[in-house]
């Protein structure tokens, strides 16, 4: 039994983890995938304070050690539901543990085309450019999204790959000015703006995609990045949530005493790495206070 699990090793979850070592209590932390989050698939992050340039693998490389020597606990096991009780809960595909509060910094996971992507997963599908884009040296790929993820996806690829193909579904980007304008920078880059992948074609791996149920497009590799949607499923029939499926919380405060929630699962209007650290040391400060009293 520990003071606090904390489900979520992204930098929301590692901050809190680093700000509760630093008061003394017992932490132990929880994910499925590893450490780092979605940052970690950022190629480069240009808007924390103090660290200009830095990649997001770096960034949380440093999180978790930093966290990790002051003595947080970490577990990468499938967290399947939690449960209220004097001590909480939380049960992971492996193991049962148990604590005196909860921080859920689950965050979001990838949103999907809604076509058959599943099939085609690791045979020409990917949702990280960085981790899988070196397979498609001098090949044809297609990014489809419009926000920052999207377009840097598409810078790093553009320097990889033989064509780049952005598809997005609007003829404006939610991404930053300046990625979209160095992007339009490269000359191997084509955009097809106000339009949908409506087909993923190929039979042991992706060989085209279809475009507004017309055009095909012969490429080796599509790279989804649409926006991401809350990881809630252990826990949406116990904490209150919006109709998007994010945490309703009073700061960091969830419906249940002694859960708290941090990040991007949380529902805000911004979501931006320096926001989901402040909510892991919020959210810290809050369990901090809990316990003392």
């Amino acid at each position: 039994m520990v003071d606090t699990i904390i489900i979520g090793a992204g930098p929301s979850g590692l901050t809190a983890a680093i700000y509760l070592k630093r008061a003394n209590k017992s932490v132990l932390v929880i994910d499925n995938k590893g450490y780092g989050g979605a940052i970690i698939n950022t190629l480069n992050i240009e808007n924390y304070p103090a660290c200009p340039n830095i990649s997001g693998f770096e960034l949380a490389s440093k999180m978790y050690e930093q966290a990790k020597s002051l003595g947080a606990e970490f577990k990468f096991e499938r967290v399947t539901s939690i449960k209220n009780g004097k001590l909480k809960e939380v049960i992971t595909s492996k193991n049962k543990y148990q604590a005196k509060t909860i921080i859920i910094a689950t965050g979001t996971t990838n949103k999907t085309l809604g076509l058959n992507e599943d099939n085609y997963i690791g045979k020409g599908v990917s949702y990280c450019a960085t981790c899988d884009g070196n397979f498609y040296k001098d090949k044809d790929v297609c990014v489809v999204g419009g926000g920052n993820t999207a377009i840097t996806d598409a810078l790093y690829l553009a320097d990889i790959a033989k064509n780049v193909y952005l598809v997005h579904r609007r003829d404006e980007f939610r991404a930053f000015p300046k990625y979209v304008e160095l992007l339009k920078k490269k000359d191997n880059v084509k955009f097809i703006l106000n339009s949908n992948i409506t087909k993923l074609n190929g039979q042991n791996n992706l060989e085209s995609i279809e475009i507004n149920n017309k055009d095909i497009v012969k490429v080796d590799g599509l790279f989804i990045a649409i926006g991401g949607m809350p990881e809630n499923d252990f826990f949406k029939n116990l904490i209150k949530v919006d109709d998007n499926g994010y945490i309703k919380s009073s700061t960091t405060k969830t419906n249940i005493k002694g859960i708290f929630a941090a990040g991007d699962i949380r529902a805000k209007k911004v979501r931006q790495l320096v926001t989901a650290t402040s909510d892991g040391c919020l959210a810290a400060m809050e369990v901090i206070d809990y316990l003392n009293n």
